[in-house]
């Protein structure tokens, strides 16, 4: 394994999608969402330690998280754990990982991935994942996976390329477009040129700092005027004056529809971003009604297309229900149809107005 090579999973976010499975205090990257017997973090790392050095994998997460990330990745050193006061999106959660490898080591080639994903094509990922660490440690890139996709989805960012390649399965992106409307999709799948936006990224510390200096020029200063804390006993107190001070923006915004040098990686390894239920409910195996079901005890009767997620424990007896979504938990059950499952954020936000934090 090459020691230049670094991972850092991004573990902050709270899946409110997700709900009312995922919660702000246990949020989706912790849980085992598809009943596989591991968290989504867990295979997010078991993933990448096959191929990184098991003491360059980072995880860039809530302050509010740390023990939970402790307590699932247990060969994790706790150094590892890199803790943000806030959420502040991602452009600061890659600022903070950056400059702290910059200092421990300024030939730092990184992959950013979240932790959510899934995917099930391993030793694909693992190809690509090398054939663009390989490519941006000798090009000044920023590289971005993207998806071959199989349908106009319309809850994914989509990237267009130049056709001619620059290097083997390496192209230049054109455009980046964010979760565009159904008959915009059919155009942008139809024509061969877009890509689904993977989230997953590679690139040399210095060529991503440069361009935070050139593109988020107040994150940058307030993170290189602080680098000398970095990997001191002093970091903690650092973070804690920059994130008060960052803009909330996200990297695919703050830089990399801005830069010049970003370079896009078509690929096929069995990815969801497992942003919603929906996505969950194509992943999983069906019966042969078309039901998706995580649950041991769940009975259907006259039912066909749903999304059930329910407590191995508990009986779920389910009866007429066509593209619907159910999840039921110890305190909160959803019904919801499938076509509206992109409103789950404003039932929460409704909820939190009517309800409070309780059951969220």
């Amino acid at each position: 394994m090459n020691k230049n090579h670094y991972v850092a999973i991004m573990a902050g976010g709270i899946g409110s999608r997700f709900w009312p499975m995922s919660r702000t205090n246990y949020p989706k990257q912790f849980l085992d969402i598809l009943n596989t017997g591991k968290t989504l973090i867990q295979s997010t790392y078991d993933r990448f330690v096959k191929f990184i050095p098991a003491e360059n994998i980072y995880v860039v997460t809530s302050d509010s998280y740390k023990s939970i990330v402790q307590q699932q990745l247990e060969h994790l050193p706790v150094e590892n754990i890199l803790c943000e006061p806030s959420r502040k999106n991602t452009a600061p959660c890659v600022a903070y990982i950056s400059y702290k490898l910059s200092q421990l080591n300024p030939e730092a080639n990184l992959i950013c991935a979240p932790a959510d994903h899934l995917i099930t094509d391993e030793v694909s990922f693992q190809n690509i994942c090398l054939a663009a660490l390989t490519f941006t440690s000798n090009i000044k890139a920023l590289v971005t996976l993207g998806i071959k996709p199989t349908n106009p989805n319309t809850g994914y960012g989509y990237i267009q390329y130049e056709q001619l390649s620059v290097s083997d399965n390496v192209y230049k992106v054109k455009t980046f477009t964010e979760k565009p409307d159904r008959e915009l999709a059919k155009t942008f799948v139809a024509s061969g040129d877009f890509l689904w936006n993977a989230g997953i990224f590679v690139w040399q510390i210095k060529n991503i700092i440069k361009s935070f200096e050139k593109h988020l020029p107040e994150i940058h200063e307030m993170f290189d005027a602080e680098k000398e804390y970095f990997n001191t006993q002093e970091e903690n107190e650092a973070i804690e004056r920059i994130y008060p001070q960052c803009v909330n923006i996200s990297i695919d915004y703050g830089i990399m529809e801005k830069a010049d040098n970003v370079y896009v990686m078509p690929a096929s390894f069995g990815w969801s971003d497992l942003g919603t239920w929906a996505s969950a409910y194509e992943t999983l195996e069906k019966d042969y009604l078309e039901n998706a079901v995580a649950g041991n005890n769940v009975m259907i009767i006259d039912a066909t297309k749903n999304m059930i997620h329910a407590d191995n424990k508990k009986l779920v007896v389910l009866q007429g229900l066509e593209d619907f979504i159910v999840v039921d938990t110890k305190d909160v059950l959803l019904i919801c149809k499938k076509e509206k499952e992109q409103e789950i954020k404003e039932y929460v936000a409704e909820v939190k107005r009517n309800k409070g934090d309780k059951f969220i």
